[in-house]
C-alpha cells in the first residue's frame, strides 16, 4: 500500500522559485480584500496572512493603514513579498515558521486570514486553533478561504492528486456547512460564508500555463469578451451572491467569523511577537 499523499515545503518552495514573475500568479481578485473591509476599519490595526504566497492581500491592506504581518514556510515566497512590497513601497513583517505553531502572543492580531492554506493540510483544526489563538478576543476576525467541494475543479484535482502531478502533492475541499462547523468549533462565531467563481475558468487557466511553459505565450491572462457578454455574466455573478444554493456552484468558498469577547472584558492587543 503506497503512503498517503502529503503537502510538504519542498512543493511550495519549487512552486515560488519557478521563474514566474509575480504578476503572472492569478490573484483572487481582492476577494479577501473586499470580505476584511467589510468588518470595519483596520487603520492601525495588526493583520496577519498565514501561508501568505504572494502577499497581494496584506500589501493592499497596509495600503488602507493595516500593519500587515506576512508568515509562509517557505522562503521562496517570503523573498517574492520582500521583493513585491520594496516595490510597492509598503512594509510588511516577514515571518518564516509553521502556521501550526505561530510565533505570537495570544490575542495579537485584529485581522487572521488565509487562502488556499487549509486544504493542504490532514488536520484542519490544527491551523484553525492557532488562528483563534492569536485573534483579539471580542473583535478579532478570522477570513478562511478553501476550495468547494462540489466543483469540476475536485474531479480534475483528484486525477492529478491520484497520478502524483498535483503541483503541491495533497489538497482537499470542503462543502459550506463542513467548513462553518469547522470554524465553530473553535469558539467563533461565523457571521456569513461567501463563495467565488473561477474566472477565466480551470480549462483556460490550465491551457494558458501548458502553452507558456512551451514558449507560445499568446494567451491573455484575463481574456475580455464583449460588452454585453461581460455584463451578463457580471450580472448572474451578482445576483446569485449571497444566495445559500449558489455556495454549491462556485470554485471557492470562505467563512468569515469573530472571536467572542473573554469573560470580563479585553484590553488592547499585547505585542504581537512572542518572547523567548
Amino acid at each position: 500500500m503506497s503512503p498517503a499523499r502529503e503537502t510538504t515545503p519542498e512543493h511550495w518552495q519549487r512552486f515560488w522559485t519557478d521563474g514566474r514573475p509575480l504578476h503572472e500568479v492569478y490573484s483572487n481578485q481582492g476577494r479577501l480584500v473586499d470580505q476584511a473591509l467589510a468588518e470595519g476599519s483596520l487603520e492601525g490595526r495588526r493583520v496577519l496572512e498565514v501561508g501568505a504566497g504572494t502577499g497581494r492581500d496584506t500589501m493592499e491592506l497596509v495600503r488602507r493603514g493595516a500593519r500587515g504581518y506576512v508568515l509562509d514556510y517557505t522562503f521562496g515566497s517570503l523573498h517574492l513579498m520582500q521583493d513585491a512590497a520594496r516595490h510597492m513601497g509598503v512594509h510588511l513583517e516577514l515571518v518564516c515558521a509553521d502556521a501550526r505553531a505561530l510565533p505570537f502572543r495570544d490575542g495579537s492580531f485584529g485581522l487572521v486570514f488565509h487562502q488556499g492554506l487549509l486544504e493542504h493540510f490532514r488536520d484542519p483544526p490544527s491551523i484553525l486553533v492557532e488562528n483563534a489563538r492569536v485573534l483579539e478576543p471580542g473583535t478579532g476576525t478570522l477570513i478562511v478561504d478553501v476550495p468547494q467541494r462540489w466543483h469540476i475543479y475536485t474531479a480534475a484535482k483528484k486525477v492529478l492528486i491520484a497520478m502524483n502531478k498535483w503541483f503541491a502533492g495533497w489538497e482537499t475541499e470542503f462543502s459550506p456547512a463542513e467548513l462553518e462547523r469547522l470554524v465553530r468549533d473553535q469558539g467563533l462565531d461565523v457571521r456569513r460564508t461567501y463563495g467565488d467563481w473561477m474566472v477565466p475558468g480551470l480549462f483556460y487557466r490550465a491551457a494558458r500555463v501548458t502553452l507558456a511553459k512551451a514558449g507560445i505565450k499568446v494567451l491573455p491572462m484575463y481574456p475580455k469578451g464583449p460588452p454585453f457578454w461581460e455584463d451578463f455574466w457580471n450580472g448572474l455573478r451578482e445576483r446569485l451572491r449571497g444566495q445559500r444554493w449558489a455556495l454549491y456552484t462556485t470554485h471557492v468558498i470562505g467563512v468569515v467569523a469573530r472571536k467572542r469577547a473573554a469573560a470580563g472584558g479585553h484590553g488592547s492587543a499585547p505585542d504581537a511577537r512572542r518572547t523567548a
